[in-house]
């Protein structure tokens, strides 16, 4: 998925456009990896890029679904399994996508400005805006989209965008 266009000036419009441009590029980054290879790391620390994907969805679900919404969610925190998947890709994939869709819905029903709502992962005295947590996944993508792009150049020289 192509970046937003340059003449776009609506800033919700913006920031969705944005976050999808960079959800999709998490999926090309994966795209043609085995699911060996998306289960070996390349990094010290120890992720794979199907645990970052695994982990990206867990994002999502956090700040949008029990951070924004204050939605009661199973493991919002995903426990080891974020990072180390129990899982097949298509399955972590699915969840991914799925996460994804949630976001685009909750987006789409609020305002920048509408603050999250108190009882999920915020207090009453702690509630950021929309806009804020939208901004902070974008920055949490572009760190990761950046991350994967190195481990694929490490797994098989692949350098595209």
């Amino acid at each position: 998925m192509a970046e937003p266009e340059r003449t776009l000036g609506d800033a919700a419009e913006l920031l969705a456009g944005y976050l999808d441009h960079y959800r999709e590029t998490v999926l090309s980054k994966i795209d043609g990896l085995g699911e060996e290879e998306l289960r070996t790391s390349r990094v010290p620390s120890g992720w794979t890029p199907i645990g970052l994907v695994n982990h990206l969805a867990y994002v999502e679900r956090r700040w949008m679904r029990w951070g924004f919404r204050a939605e009661q969610v199973e493991r919002p925190w995903g426990g080891e399994a974020e990072w180390h998947p129990e899982v097949g890709a298509a399955e972590v994939i699915a969840f991914y996508r799925e996460q994804c869709e949630h976001s685009r819905r909750i987006a789409a029903s609020a305002r920048l400005g509408d603050l999250a709502r108190a009882g999920g992962r915020f207090t009453e005295d702690d509630r950021p805006t929309l806009a804020w947590i939208q901004f902070h996944l974008l920055q949490e993508y572009a760190r990761h989209v950046g991350h994967l792009d190195i481990v694929r150049e490490l797994n098989d020289g692949v350098t595209d965008d």
